[in-house]
This record gives structure tokens, C-alpha cells and sequence, in this order.
């Protein structure tokens, strides 16, 4: 077990611990939402958990007020693909800390999931005891990550290609990904306008600012840096 110390950005006082009261649980598998729920309850004293089985679900829950104190998100779900469920997370619950659980428990997955900004990542089938101790760091205002667990690359050595294009898409606002999402998705700029019903000349602009913040001049690169943060381009070429 590792744990990092994260700068604090929520309103409590630096030398208070977190408190964690509420989870959102973002995971489309029922039997292990329910086991979660109990083993949170039971290591970490959280008593309120809501769940969503989609992303899409999730940001739904999420506008609605109050934030939970923390989420826990599995980047394999039915709406989204690699690492965009967790940067657009990111972008709508800003301080709230995200812990991925997740069986893709890679180190590049790690590497990856941790440089998008979440704050703490857990295999999918850990014992209580990593639970426990993944979300006292959390409290603690510390990242985690599980034993076994080395960093792919020097922090001071340039980005790769795949640490690149996860943190451009960082960059892009909820909407923005949303856009990008339908995009991916084949969708022209009135489909998606009808989609999220806005204005078409709202779409450009935001397709404008999306092209500008991913480094690029068309629509197809802007596709191939999302797709430089699916599954497919994290796991070792062979496996």
C-alpha cells in the first residue's frame, strides 16, 4: 500500500481529516454494488450510498445537490470507453475525491487512471483490509494506490502519447466531453445539436474549443486523441 499526499481543496481545514459521510458508487454490476455498499458501511463508516449503473446516470445524480463526500467509479461501464468516464467525472465533481475499483488493475491502467485525476485506485477484489485502508488515506486528504504498484515512468520525464492525450481531454469542460463523446460517436454538428438540444452555432463554437484544447485542426484527430485513452492503447501490446 502507497499513499501520496494530495493538496487540499475542499472547504474543511487542512488539519482536519476529510469527512466522509455519502459515496456515489458508479458500477453496472448489481451483486457488487450491494457488497460495496456493505463493506463501505463496514471499513470506511459511510452510511449514505446512492448508485448509478451509468455515467450518464451518475451526472444526473450529480446535478442534483448535495455532492457526495466521495466516488467510486469503475471505468468499465456500458456508456463510456477507457478513461472518459473518469475525466468527465472529474469535470463535474471537481474537489470531490474519485477512487477507481476497478479489475483492470494493469499498472498502466493505474498510471493512467491516477495521471487523469483520480484520487485513490483499488482492484476490484480486494479484502476489506485494502478497503480500509484506501479510504483512511482518502480521509486523510492522501492518494493510494495498492501494493505491487510502480509508476510507468520517471514524473520528470516527457509525456507519452497516451499521458498526453488524457491530459488534453482533461482540459475539456463537461460539455465539451459530452460533445466530443457524440463525435466519437459519428454524430454531425446538427445531430448533436437535436441531441442536447442546444443551438448549432452553440456546437461549432464549442467543436471550436474542443480543437483548440486538444492541439488539433479536424474532427478525425480530435477522435484519435479520445481514442488514445481507451482500453485498447493502456494495456501492453501482446496481452
Amino acid at each position: 500500500m502507497t499513499v501520496h499526499t494530495l493538496p487540499r481543496t475542499d472547504a474543511n481545514s487542512p488539519d482536519l481529516p476529510r469527512a466522509l459521510h455519502s459515496a456515489l458508487v458508479v458500477d453496472d454490476h448489481p451483486l457488487f454494488c450491494d457488497a460495496l455498499a456493505m463493506t463501505l458501511k463496514a471499513v470506511a463508516g459511510i452510511s449514505r450510498i446512492e448508485t448509478a449503473d451509468r455515467l450518464e446516470t451518475a451526472i444526473a445524480r450529480l446535478d442534483r445537490a448535495p455532492m457526495p463526500d466521495v466516488v467510486v467509479l469503475d471505468l468499465n461501464l456500458p456508456d463510456v470507453d477507457g478513461l472518459d468516464g473518469l475525466i468527465r467525472l472529474k469535470s463535474v465533481v471537481g474537489a470531490v475525491p474519485v477512487v477507481v475499483v476497478s479489475s483492470l488493475a494493469d499498472n498502466r491502467v493505474i498510471s493512467a487512471a491516477l495521471r487523469a485525476g483520480a484520487s485513490g485506485f483499488v482492484p476490484k477484489h480486494s479484502h476489506r483490509d485494502v478497503f480500509r485502508a484506501a479510504f483512511e488515506a482518502i480521509r486523510q486528504g492522501r492518494a493510494y494506490h495498492p501494493d505491487g504498484y510502480f509508476p510507468q515512468n520517471d514524473p520528470k520525464a516527457p509525456a507519452s502519447q497516451r499521458e498526453d492525450a488524457v491530459a488534453r481531454l482533461a482540459l475539456l469542460t463537461r460539455q465539451q466531453a459530452r460533445i466530443l463523446q457524440l463525435i466519437c460517436e459519428g454524430k454531425l454538428n446538427k445531430q448533436i445539436a437535436f441531441d442536447l438540444t442546444i443551438a448549432e452555432t452553440t456546437v461549432k463554437a464549442h467543436v471550436t474549443a474542443i480543437m483548440r484544447k486538444l492541439g488539433v485542426q479536424s474532427r478525425t484527430q480530435a477522435v484519435l486523441i479520445a481514442r488514445g485513452a481507451s482500453f485498447e492503447s493502456l494495456m501492453p501490446e501482446g496481452d
